[in-house]
């Protein structure tokens, strides 16, 4: 094979596939190059005129990037499997994603990163993998698996595998616990990548001498700038909980954008069929003023690099030939996309024929403990409450300290104050385990929302109005195996099943989507007015994310990393 290419690139024998007049990014050069790409097989072996080839395709001058590659992404949070998920993303032109397996490996454990590594072969898109870092992302909650050292180790020989997900347990880092220590240690010289919302000063030094090397939680650019002069890469991610491209854009300037690049993190399926996917953050990017080779820079030739893919990230000689065909940077319209050399979407829709799916069997993954009925009481132990107060599109909370309302010695939701209750329930051991809580800003006026989906744990989480309600939810989830669930006057108003872990859909994504509609438009019937009340409630539990939070076992003040009781004294 490689004589092949030496010869057909010095032009003594015919190429497979030549792309004539295209007007070429080169991410390289910083410059846009008009001539005909060379293919051989799945790499491009050429740039330039006078070449034979045995098919040939006249692009008439439309744009050529390279494949666009997410930096840092949760297949999960698509809510489908990895071939549904290829399906949607590809025709955006996606051709790469750097996963990290974390939502379904604090489910599932090891089984569920074997499950997401045997689900993506045979695919046209290329997933590679961090190593899930922290499962459980901390000592506060109880996750349905425990990954330490030992167990990943084996993982950093697959050849997918490039470096550690997100090292979120920076406190554990910090106070050297010796589990996190220990997976710092055995990367081996692969990427290890962060995860420290505000961490600054000496604490930020500390965690980055350890060997943590870049992040995507930065919100302002002060915290990028700082993290930046440390030596961090900073991935700007434009997900669908969390957008920083506008706030943070203003930093990458000519002399650093080197070290940025485009993620998004968690992106939905509403969002990935109304909006795009790494396709809409360069054009998001480019509509704010960043130059468009820049743009298309950070979504390919720098993430390339960052993870050590030399294969991907440029249309030049040796590459993959994994190419976007689009019209402009105005409409920024995708008209072809090319994965190994082969045409796998024209004008918007996946020409390429699905792979027979591999069979990977994964368990149920709900077991509650019993319920009698009212374990969603809460026992009035005083006046005022610590109460979690939203923060409209963010997941970051806001730390309240409120008047409760009660009845015959219970808390009950004040709909006043527009604070409700919220429980987390353990469902993976069967350990009975109710975190207990109360929420400020949900809007909520009747009935119960609940999903499995609760960051990073993936216990049920449920806020609602009356404990009735409440009760109907939690037992809807348990009866179909995970999933989404509205519920108004103890009658189910609409259900999505997430079969796989209680993560994941069997279904294409234009249904998933579909049914999210529905959901959506279930809880605004409830009086619920956030943009999307379920992504919101998803991260409530995520003790991880500053600044209160709750798990199956309590109150979590993010910022001391420990549980704080529910009433003041």
């Amino acid at each position: 094979m490689l004589k092949d290419i030496i010869t057909t690139a010095r032009g003594q024998q015919p190429a497979d596939l030549i792309l004539r007049n295209a007007n070429i990014i080169n991410v390289h050069s910083s410059e846009i190059i008009h001539s005909d790409i060379v293919i051989l097989d799945d790499t491009i072996i050429g740039i330039g005129d006078g070449y034979t080839a045995r098919e040939e395709i006249d692009l008439e001058g439309l744009y050529v990037a390279p494949g666009f590659i997410d930096a840092h992404v949760h297949i999960e949070s698509s809510m489908v499997e990895v071939p549904q998920f290829t399906r949607a993303v590809l025709p955006l032109g996606t051709t790469s994603v750097v996963a990290d397996p974390h939502e379904i490996a604090n489910v599932l454990g090891y089984e569920g990163i074997r499950y997401m590594m045997e689900s993506s072969k045979y695919n046209p898109l290329s997933v590679f993998f961090t190593l899930s870092s922290c499962v459980p992302s901390s000592p506060l909650e109880t996750a349905g698996s425990e990954l330490r050292a030992f167990d990943i180790f084996p993982f950093l020989r697959e050849k997918w595998v490039v470096g550690l997900a997100e090292m979120m347990n920076y406190p554990g880092l910090l106070d050297g616990d010796p589990d996190v220590l220990d997976k710092l240690r055995i990367v081996d010289g692969k990427r290890i990548d962060g995860h420290a919302p505000g961490l600054s000063g000496f604490d930020l030094n500390a965690y980055i001498a350890a060997g943590v090397e870049s992040d995507h939680e930065c919100t302002t650019v002060a915290e990028a700038r700082e993290k930046l002069r440390l030596g961090m890469y900073i991935m700007i991610r434009e997900g669908t909980g969390t957008k920083n491209l506008r706030d943070l854009l203003p930093l990458v300037t000519p002399y650093n954008e080197r070290r940025f690049m485009f993620c998004t993190d968690d992106r939905h399926p509403n969002d990935i069929l109304h909006e795009g996917h790494m396709n809409f953050i360069i054009k998001s990017a480019i509509d704010q003023g960043l130059d468009p080779i820049r743009a298309i820079r950070l979504a390919t030739l720098n993430t390339a690099e960052y993870f050590g893919l030399k294969k991907l990230g440029a249309v030049t000689p040796g590459k993959l030939a994994d190419l976007v065909v689009f019209d402009n940077f105005d409409a920024f319209e995708i008209k072809q996309v090319y994965k190994n050399g082969k045409l796998v979407v024209r004008d918007g829709t996946a020409v390429y024929e699905p792979p027979a799916r591999p069979h990977v069997p994964v368990r149920s993954s709900v077991n509650i403990g019993w319920l009698e009925g009212d374990e969603f009481k809460i026992p009035a132990r005083g006046e005022r409450a610590r109460v979690i107060g939203v923060v409209p599109d963010q997941i970051v909370t806001d730390v309240l300290q409120c008047t409760v309302k009660t009845k015959n010695g219970f808390v009950i939701s004040d709909l006043n104050q527009d604070i409700v209750k919220l429980f987390v329930v353990e469902r993976h051991r069967g350990t009975g385990h109710i975190g207990k809580g109360l929420i400020k800003g949900f809007g909520l006026e009747h009935g119960a929302i609940a999903t499995t989906i609760a960051h990073d744990s993936h216990n049920i989480i449920v806020v609602g109005v009356d404990d009735a309600d409440i009760l109907k939810a939690v037992l809807a989830i348990n009866k179909m195996g995970g999933g989404i669930v509205v519920v108004d006057h103890e009658h189910v108003l609409d259900a999505l099943e997430l079969p796989i872990g209680g993560l994941m859909s069997d279904k294409p994504l234009e249904i998933v989507s579909s049914r999210m509609n529905d959901l959506l438009n279930a809880t605004a019937t409830l009086g619920v007015t956030l943009k999307d009340p379920i992504m919101t409630l998803s991260f409530m539990a995520l003790p991880v994310i500053p600044r209160l939070k709750l798990t199956d076992l309590g109150l979590v003040d993010v910022e001391k990393f420990e549980h704080v009781e529910l009433f003041l004294e």
